[in-house]
Parts: C-alpha cells; sequence; structure tokens
C-alpha cells in the first residue's frame, strides 16, 4: 500500500504532509483511473460523487451560454483540482458545465465517502482541498475580468500566445477560438484577418502560425497595463 501512495501522494505537496494512516487511508479508498481524449468526464444535470485529482493531461470545462454558444471557462492541468466538482462535491449541488478530456489522461478519482471522511479527520486534506478551491476562483474572476473589460484582439493575442506550441503554431479552427474566447466564430476570422494583414500571423486550414509573437506579446502588455 505504501508504494501506491508514494506513486500519486508525492505529485500533490499539499497532500505529501498527512500522516502515513492517513495516506494510506486516501490511497486506499480512491481509484487511478485512465480516460482517453474526447470523453466526457462530466455534464450538466449530473451528480457530482467524486473529487479529481489530475496526474496527466488536462480537462477543458465548457458551459453553453443562453445564446446556445459554447464557451471555455477553464482548464485542468496536470496537479491540479476542478473547482466545479469541488464546488459541487461540497455542496451536493448537480454538474451546470461539462468536461472533456482534451487529451489522454489519468487522474485520482476521490469517491465522496473518502473525501467527506478525509475532510473530518485531517486539517491537511481540509486546507490542500480549499487552497485549491481559492486559487481556482481567482483565475476565474480573471477569466470574468477579461471578458467585460478586455478587446477581443487582445484576447485573442494572449489565447494565440498561450495555446502556441514551440514553432509558434496554434492547431485551432475559427469555430474552435471562438469557444475558447467566448465569442462567434465571424469575430474570430476578422480580428485574425486584421493580424494577418498586419503581418502578425499567417493562416492555414485549421491552424494559425505566429509570425511576429514580439509584436502580440507587446499589445497584450499595453494593454494590461493601461
Amino acid at each position: 500500500m505504501r508504494a501506491v501512495a508514494e506513486s500519486w501522494i508525492d505529485r500533490f505537496p499539499g497532500l505529501m504532509s498527512l500522516p502515513a494512516e492517513l495516506q494510506a487511508d486516501l490511497v486506499g479508498g480512491s481509484e487511478v483511473i485512465s480516460l482517453p481524449r474526447g470523453t466526457t468526464i462530466f455534464r450538466p444535470g449530473e451528480a457530482a460523487d467524486r473529487l479529481l485529482l489530475l496526474l496527466e493531461g488536462t480537462i477543458c470545462v465548457t458551459q453553453k451560454s443562453e445564446t446556445g454558444r459554447d464557451v471555455t471557462l477553464y482548464r485542468v492541468s496536470e496537479g491540479d483540482s476542478c473547482i466545479l466538482t469541488t464546488a459541487c462535491v461540497l455542496a451536493f449541488e448537480e454538474y451546470s458545465a461539462e468536461g472533456i478530456a482534451e487529451t489522454d489522461m489519468r487522474a485520482v478519482a476521490i469517491p465522496r465517502a473518502t473525501f467527506d471522511d478525509m475532510l473530518v479527520r485531517s486539517p491537511i486534506f481540509r486546507e490542500f482541498v480549499f487552497k485549491a478551491y481559492s486559487k481556482r476562483i481567482t483565475d476565474l474572476f480573471a477569466l470574468v475580468d477579461d471578458i467585460v473589460f478586455q478587446r477581443m484582439d487582445v484576447r485573442l493575442a494572449a489565447r494565440l500566445l498561450e495555446l502556441a506550441d514551440d514553432r509558434g503554431i496554434v492547431r485551432a479552427t475559427h469555430q474552435a477560438l471562438g469557444t475558447e474566447l467566448g465569442t462567434a466564430r465571424e469575430v474570430i476570422s476578422r480580428t485574425l484577418a486584421e493580424f494577418q494583414r498586419r503581418g502578425w500571423v499567417e493562416q492555414s486550414r485549421g491552424e494559425v502560425r505566429l509570425v511576429a509573437m514580439a509584436d502580440l506579446q507587446r499589445m497584450v502588455r499595453k494593454a494590461h497595463a493601461q
């Protein structure tokens, strides 16, 4: 049992200080799951019956707006937990958004019974849960701030820089980028066309190549400094 504990608990610094007995109980009451890319992990209306701690891969959490448009809320990366899952488990609420495995993924699934038991027994576990929850809440406030106050060209530039690989290539359709930013495909197309006119990007089917990353970075920095 100890070897199993070390295999994933050491991936989460906030849990490493748990006493050995509690580590064993946490691992024994949890399960490591593997899911392929494209798997729907949760959807609106489903009950939240487990907490997920991501070991490998990425989960993309999206919500459908009143107009029927999908909006990307946030991503869960390696070493993170999902804020929506945490909130729903704590409040016994159903999911209000959809989580999809953006890549092949591995995660620790902590069932509600184990989660509730650890919350009661361990201040260390409680601190781990609420510290992660607080961090994700802060990230969501930053997202709301961007949506409400930031220009779309600045938001698109920032997201392109975030999504670009080592060669400066973003593999995404205009529709996918619209979902990322909560706007229409046509808005993305017009903004990318302007970026291309300025010589900042080159476009081909299903991808955008950033050819003037410094100019995009400069625009984002200037907007955030205002």
